[in-house]
């Protein structure tokens, strides 16, 4: 069969694409970079769309020609900089259905989540709620399955946050910890979709998928720290809900300036519900017993590379914020100081090129830390940071070689901002 996947190097759209291309299908995978597709998945063909800009049937009938079926992997988790939940997980689906129906295209397998609701307290249950009512009110050859809490290879949303939790030092921090939580193996999602696709046994049904016995949310980060090789915490500690919120509050600001933190207010409200689900229907459906948690993740190794990402992220902001902070502030310091700094270079240029310097250098300081907070101009700001740092250097060997020799170090503590910004560029996240 010719298949459409869309969200296809997504979290669950990866796996997807893997097991349908094993199979023997012809997959076409739709996302927004055709290079980073290429570059995950090189044996599909790709197409490069934002699904933002998919919200009419008559944009989406180009992509659907000579397709036997479409798979829906797409979805946010909540608004942000380049992010819109209800142009993707309804209006895009709204438009998907019709342009389906129009075009003669029968089977349609789209991806949901257990609990979804159109009374939800987030636009990610809500706009979910929609696009399967949509969907079941079409004429087309649906099924809608609703995966628990997906685990795979990949460190995407719930799962990353989950390993940089199980990453901390000597205590365990937990916040609800009694909450229910149902796993799913990506494996298993993917073998489920594949069979939706190659049988009509599930047709015009709604499935979740999960494992037949819950977590509580303590549980799921200790076994993942004894995944990492972590080991017992010394203590575990019950970190309150009020400071979750606060968390939460400050990364969703943060998704403005382009950053998808794990752990935003959307997060909490599903951690606060539980992820949970019922196996049965699943289960009598189609004989498929999806893996429990332990036996997930026997089947994935922790290699030294997921104990130093689990590190790296948990560090990552941490280290951001620092480098940022070091340079506007050496900006703000600079301006506010400038007859000082003014008196630095007095001797050795001429005082039109010492006021440039000075005023220039400061506004450059503080464009460069402001800049490294946006996602989108972080990986440049670095790289700018690390060449005028190598400028003050260079500068100050030549036209002031005594601040070398100052007994606070100033030019020396240049250093470690260059490997900030290189630990920045080595471990800034991607999805």
């Amino acid at each position: 069969m010719n298949i459409l996947v869309i969200g296809a190097y997504g979290l669950i759209g990866q796996s997807v694409c893997r097991e349908l291309e094993s199979a023997g299908h012809k997959v076409t995978g739709l996302g927004r970079s055709i290079q980073k597709g290429r570059m995950i998945i090189p044996q599909i063909s790709w197409i490069g769309a934002d699904l933002t800009h998919l919200n009419n049937p008559a944009k989406w009938e180009r992509h659907l020609i000579g397709q036997d079926a479409v798979i829906n992997c797409a979805g946010l988790l909540q608004n942000g900089m380049s992010d819109n939940v209800s142009a993707v997980q309804f209006e895009a689906v709204k438009a998907l259905v019709t342009a389906c129906e129009e075009t003669g295209l029968k089977k349609l397998v789209h991806i949901s989540a257990p609990g979804v609701s159109e009374q939800s307290n987030t636009e990610f249950y809500q706009t979910k709620a929609l696009a399967d009512k949509c969907i079941s009110a079409s004429k087309l050859d649906w099924t809608i399955l609703r995966p628990g809490l997906v685990i795979a290879p990949q460190a995407y949303g719930g799962t990353s946050l989950l390993r940089m939790l199980a990453a901390m030092p000597f205590l365990q921090p937990v916040m609800l910890a009694d909450r229910q939580i149902q796993t799913v193996s990506v494996e298993d999602v993917a073998d489920a979709v594949r069979r939706c696709v190659e049988s009509s046994d599930f047709s015009r049904r709604d499935f979740d998928l999960v494992e037949d016995e819950g977590h509580g949310l303590r549980e799921i980060v200790l076994i993942f720290r004894q995944w990492l090789g972590g080991g017992r915490p010394v203590a575990i500690l019950s970190a309150p809900l009020w400071l979750g919120r606060l968390v939460g509050r400050v990364a969703d600001l943060t998704g403005w300036l382009g950053w998808r933190s794990a752990l935003r207010t959307t997060s909490l409200k599903v951690l606060e519900l539980g992820v949970s689900g019922d196996a049965g229907p699943w289960r009598e459906a189609s004989g498929q017993v999806m893996k429990p948690l332990k036996q997930t993740m026997t089947a994935l190794p922790a290699t030294s590379q997921e104990k130093l990402y689990a590190r790296a992220m948990l560090v990552f902001p941490l280290v951001l914020m620092l480098l940022s902070g070091f340079w506007i502030a050496s900006g703000i310091i600079g301006l506010i100081r400038a007859d000082a700094a003014r008196a630095v270079l007095a001797d050795t240029l001429p005082a039109s090129m010492v006021n440039a310097s000075v005023i220039g250098g400061g506004i450059g300081d503080i464009a460069i830390g402001a800049a490294m907070l946006f996602r989108p101009f972080c990986r440049l700001a670095c790289v700018a940071s690390i060449g005028l740092a190598l400028c003050y250097l260079v500068g100050a060997a030549l036209f002031a070689p005594h601040l070398w020799a100052d007994p606070l170090g100033p030019m020396v503590k240049v250093f470690p901002a260059i490997g900030l910004a290189l630990t920045i560029l080595a471990i800034k996240p991607e999805r």
